[in-house]
């Protein structure tokens, strides 16, 4: 894998240890973002020491998350999971058949590739981005006054991909019907492929957190407390078996008092 150009890190770390840059806290999600709490969900499973920096979130190509590993930056969410993967020999999909792999691969594709459109065009298009303060607090200042440059230019993204060309009832239906599918898949395993957690479950992890606590308000919140609450369960075993400081790793953190 070749590594990110022109945006090194001046955020010291030791040998072997992730310098994960990613979007500050959110208010009810580590991440507000999918791929981020994906990534870090993935280094939790596998045991890899990081650091985070929360000081620069966008990476060379725009986008986040992205990391810093031995000196050399890397971009892409999954590029960056599959470079550690192989670094560290931590396959956890190793026990797939080659079917079963396919089937992964294309249910998180789908996830991340179209059902992220949906979440995409409801926090910025759909409510013109005001939802945005009530997951996340240390949004940037001027952010508010550029909203609307920003809103155009998150639609112009979703137009160009496909998904923002169309009406708002039939987005939320398509995301209704991506939901039904993976739940359907998920059925009453614990995990997407069996009983063991793999890589797919930390991506679908990032993107249907988002949907059970960081979309307030939208179409899909009370579906994933009834007809999908398979989905919900999917992610609070995620949460309470890699995240037990989740509380501690909210902004403002979550302190419990006895």
């Amino acid at each position: 894998m070749s590594s990110c150009n022109k945006k090194k890190s001046k955020f010291p770390v030791a040998k072997d240890v992730v310098l994960l840059h990613q979007l500050d806290r959110g208010i009810f999600t580590p991440s507000i973002s999918p791929f981020p709490l994906k990534l870090e969900t993935y280094m939790r499973m596998a045991g890899i020491s990081y650091e985070n920096d929360f000081k620069n979130p966008m990476g060379p190509k725009g986008k986040t998350p992205w990391m810093t590993f031995n000196g050399k930056d890397y971009c892409d969410s999954q590029l960056c999971l599959e470079l550690l993967a192989s670094k560290f020999q931590k396959d956890f999909s190793s026990h797939l058949t080659a079917e079963e792999r396919a089937i992964a691969r294309s249910f998180q594709i789908m996830t991340e590739e179209h059902l992220y459109w949906v979440l995409v065009l409801w926090r910025w298009v759909y409510t013109k981005g005001k939802t945005l303060w009530d997951v996340q607090m240390n949004l940037p200042t001027g952010l508010r006054l550029v909203m609307p440059l920003a809103v155009r230019k998150m639609k112009g993204q979703a137009s160009a991909q496909g998904m923002g060309r169309h009406n708002k009832d039939d987005v939320i239906e398509m995301g209704r019907k991506d939901l039904r599918a993976i739940s359907d898949y998920l059925g009453t395993k614990p995990y997407f492929t069996g009983d063991k957690p793999t890589e797919m479950d930390c991506a679908m992890f990032g993107c249907l957190a988002q949907l059970v606590w960081s979309m307030q308000g939208s179409p899909y919140e009370e579906q994933m407390k009834g007809e999908f609450v398979n989905l919900k369960e999917f992610c609070e075993r995620m949460k309470e078996k890699f995240w037990p400081d989740w509380d501690q790793c909210l902004s403002p953190p979550r302190l419990n008092v006895s």
